[in-house]
């Protein structure tokens, strides 16, 4: 990453459009004006450490006033802090974390007035259990810690503030609530004393949220089947439970007069077991309650039908108290998970970001009167599958487009002063940074670009082409190809599968570094002479409710793998395919139906790549969705039972015939690594060709960089080795 010649490189941006606006007349431009480093000439082959060597910006966020941001910079498994301040916005490192150790950075956040930045190191906080455990990937005798850690926007050494999780800054900057074993601490924000215990409810106690003025902390006091919103007001006074009652009560927001709180509130666990197999409505509704006076009442409460279940895409209700008296939410009500308000005495919602599109991603300005979202639309009639700015009012449907043509951005938060729009964006060649626009929108100025490597390939990389094909069943499938223009007449192919599996795969560098990488992989097969599918399949977002809550799903039946066989069966019909060498890659729930398509018809897939996925729908923990154990079994339990068994691969290994790798993790917290065990004996039993990939202490999402990578070498080499032409990948050993 040394000092390397450059030349400018400069990409402008087009005027402010309207979000409905028609795709204007002229060739669109680029989306951002940024002043790059044009890196110089790459050989014609890349290496993996070249094109993983990227730094991957996350956690962007800005102080309430003024014009100071910070965000969190992976440099090759380097995780630290970084901050900048306007309207220069020079970039500087806080933090000198400089070891591949593993622990990432969270929860990051700057006090109103700038001066201190907070943050949570260590953990795997996008897991689904365990998640404030430690994690040691590097197999210390002593792991490392989660711990609640301070720095001076200034600079000079971080503080460390106290073992413990989810941090909250006061409004004042001067303290700083966690939450540690189920109970909150707070300690100054500056390190000057111990930490000290605040309160310890029954429960666990977490969302921390301080009253406008900060003398008052409303906290979550989750209770297993129930949950009670609290305020605590000092060591003296009575916990205040609002409204308690047996439901889950959850999200609270203070008005920003501090007398109020709005929260949601859904039923508490229980009652007659429900239908497994039928699609039903997953109620929820919103409340104010009037923190003084103990009273409370519902707002609002969705229709029973399908699109009006709990939200569940990115920031779930992404309940806001915004200005003008408005509560600002998120729906799927009219089939698109869209921004709403409505006023805080009550009325009917007003849907401000009409049209079939998504938003995600979505902050309130300081002022609280307007919303900044990335939004999959724009004026090209690709955006469909990208990411734009956008803003929007609180109290009117009069949203923009702030960023417009073949560029990718997301992740948007306004500068305390108003004046600037923070964001991360990226190509379809050159991977993600912070950049900064005019609140109204204008040119658009990239920080750290000099962290590009020199030898990272910029120039190599294809830029993917949207793919657009029929399901059986006649569902329109979408998907990006990856394709070098070079190569012999007919290639191998491999048909990536994301996770999740409400994700998005974008037509350039994706917003998750999960999937940045993944991206990283395509580009790198693509330039080894592979032709790469990636599929959106059903269950995704990014399409409406109806794709992404389709019938039969998952363990209900497995709908969404006829998209992906059907994705193969696009490129095996490709002139420039060989249908005989046709592949398949995926992690987590892509290993899912990795693992599917090689049990299922391993005379289409040749060989897989099977990433921590799940093979086992009836496996211990997740039979209980369909068959808890208790006197009282689901209408249709047994019969649910039946379909989750056979939507699982290890249903169908007696046709498995593809050889296979197995990659996992052994301290996963998303996917028990109890299920490549599983399907090890049996895959030996049945005689199918596999090898194993163990990573000793490493999670879903593989924090250590040099592990990242062996993992990402192996599924290359691996496919190479199964997919050269005349290699018989098919058959038992």
């Amino acid at each position: 990453m040394g000092p390397t010649a450059r030349r400018s490189r400069v990409l402008c941006a087009p005027r402010r459009t309207p979000l409905h606006a028609p795709t204007p007349r002229r060739t669109l431009r680029s989306a951002l004006c940024l002043t790059l480093a044009a890196l110089p000439a790459a050989a014609a082959a890349f290496t993996m450490e070249q094109v993983k060597g990227y730094p991957f910006p996350s956690h962007l966020t800005a102080a309430a006033t003024g014009s100071r941001i910070a965000w969190t910079f992976d440099e090759r498994g380097h995780r630290n802090v970084w901050v900048a301040e306007g309207p220069e916005f020079t970039p500087r490192r806080l933090t000198r974390y400089l070891e591949d150790d593993g622990q990432e950075i969270t929860s990051l956040s700057l006090s109103d007035d700038g001066r201190h930045v907070v943050y949570l190191r260590g953990g795997d906080h996008g897991s689904n259990w365990d998640d404030a455990e430690p994690v040691n990937v590097r197999s210390l005798p002593e792991p490392p810690k989660v711990q609640v850690w301070s720095a001076a926007f200034a600079g000079g050494d971080p503080r460390l503030l106290g073992d413990g999780d989810d941090p909250a800054l006061s409004p004042a900057g001067d303290r700083v609530a966690f939450r540690r074993e189920g109970k909150v601490w707070t300690v100054p924000a500056d390190g000057s004393a111990e930490a000290t215990l605040l309160l310890s409810a029954r429960g666990e106690s977490g969302s921390l949220q301080w009253s406008p003025d900060g003398r008052r902390l409303a906290f979550v006091s989750n209770r297993g089947d129930h949950s009670f919103i609290g305020v605590y007001t000092g060591p003296a006074e009575p916990i205040r439970w609002l409204a308690p009652a047996s439901s889950r009560d959850g999200s609270p927001r203070w008005s920003p007069d501090g007398y109020r709180i709005a929260f949601v509130r859904r039923p508490g666990l229980g009652g007659a077991p429900e239908p497994v197999l039928e699609p039903r409505h997953v109620p929820w509704a919103l409340w104010v309650a009037d923190v003084d006076g103990g009273h409370a009442r519902e707002l609002w409460r969705p229709p029973a039908t399908l699109r009006g279940s709990l939200p569940t895409t990115h920031g779930g209700t992404n309940l806001h108290w915004a200005a003008e008296g408005r509560i600002v939410f998120l729906s799927y009500l009219d089939g698109w998970p869209h921004l709403y308000s409505i006023a805080a005495d009550g009325g009917e919602p007003l849907l401000l970001t009409p049209g079939t599109y998504m938003a995600e991603h979505i902050r309130l300005s300081p002022d609280r009167r307007f919303l900044v979202f990335a939004a999959n639309h724009g004026p090209d009639e690709d955006d469909g599958d990208r990411r734009h700015l956008a803003r929007v009012p609180v109290d009117r449907a009069e949203p923009k487009v702030l960023t417009a043509g073949v560029g990718l951005e997301w992740s948007p938060v306004v500068t305390g002063d108003g004046r600037h729009i923070a964001f991360v964006g990226a190509g379809a060649q050159r991977p993600p940074l912070p950049a900064v626009i005019p609140a109204g929108g204008g040119p658009a100025l990239a920080l750290a670009a000099d962290h590009i490597p020199g030898d990272f390939p910029v120039s190599d990389l294809v830029v993917p082409k949207k793919v657009v094909y029929r399901a059986p069943d006649g569902a329109e499938i979408h998907g990006q190809l990856f394709e070098a223009a070079s190569g012999p007449a007919r290639k191998p192919a491999v048909v990536y599968v994301h996770g999740g599996p409400p994700r998005q795969m974008l037509l350039g560098w994706h917003y998750s570094d999960y999937y940045s990488n993944a991206y990283a992989i395509n580009q790198y097969l693509a330039s080894r002479g592979f032709v790469v599918l990636s599929v959106n399949f059903r269950l995704g977002i990014g399409y409406g409710y109806e794709f992404h809550h389709p019938p039969a799903g998952g363990l209900r039946g497995a709908a969404e793998y006829q998209d992906v066989k059907a994705g193969a069966e696009w490129l095996r019909s490709q002139p420039r395919v060989d249908p005989h060498r046709i592949g398949i890659y995926g992690g987590s729930y892509g290993g899912y139906l990795t693992a599917l398509a090689l049990a299922r018809d391993s005379g289409l897939f040749a060989a897989g790549v099977d990433i921590h996925g799940v093979h086992d729908w009836t496996e211990r923990g997740l039979r209980d969705l369909f068959s808890p154990e208790r006197y009282e079994q689901a209408p249709d339990a047994e019969r649910a039972r039946q379909v989750a068994w056979e939507s699982s691969p290890v249903s169908a290994v007696a046709s498995w015939r593809s050889p296979v790798l197995l990659i996992h993790g052994d301290d996963d917290r998303n996917v028990h690594f109890s299920q490549t065990v599983d399907l090890v004996r049996r895959l030996t039993v049945h005689g199918v060709r596999h090898q194993e990939l163990v990573i000793p202490d490493d999670t879903h999402h593989f924090f250590g960089h040099a592990n990242q990578l062996r993992v990402n070498r192996a599924t290359v080499e691996f496919l190479e080795r199964m997919l050269a032409p005349g290699t018989q990948a098919t058959g038992r050993p």
